[in-house]
């Protein structure tokens, strides 16, 4: 099983980032522990800020894993195209977030990549994309 990892913009900064909505530890941390606890699952990893380099991502690997797991963060509620790359391939994806989106300003309660993904996990923490992969595996 292949499954990758695709965060959006400001995830880089999770541990210094409010930790009050994020927590404190970094996502390069949490990874290490995700693979771990994921042994016999291929895990990738991939971060940027910026919107095309996340399209190419998805459409790189959306062929060929058996699982992407996506957190667009903030180009949730903004990206049309996002939500387009996740329509147009055939590897299933989760979309995540860590904090409760519906708790939130209410700009955050649309999603244009929730009508195209196989499942939303939302405001469990980090441990959203425990839950993500473990979609995945049963």
């Amino acid at each position: 099983m292949k499954i990758i990892i695709i965060n959006g913009p400001n995830l880089n900064l999770l541990g210094k980032r409010e930790p009050e909505v994020y927590g404190s530890q970094t996502f390069e941390d949490y990874f290490s522990k995700l693979q771990f606890k994921f042994k016999d699952v291929e895990l990738e990893y991939f971060q940027s800020n910026i919107e095309g380099e996340l399209i190419s991502k998805i459409q790189e690997t959306g062929f060929s894993y058996d699982g992407i797991v996506l957190n667009a963060a903030a180009y949730t509620h903004t990206s049309v195209g996002i939500g387009d790359a996740v329509k147009a391939v055939e590897t299933p994806v989760i979309e995540v977030h860590i904090s409760n989106t519906h708790k939130r300003e209410e700009f955050r309660h649309v999603s244009y990549i929730s009508p195209a993904a196989s499942g939303v996990i939302l405001g469990f923490g980090l441990k959203s994309y425990d839950l993500a992969i473990e979609s995945f595996l049963f």
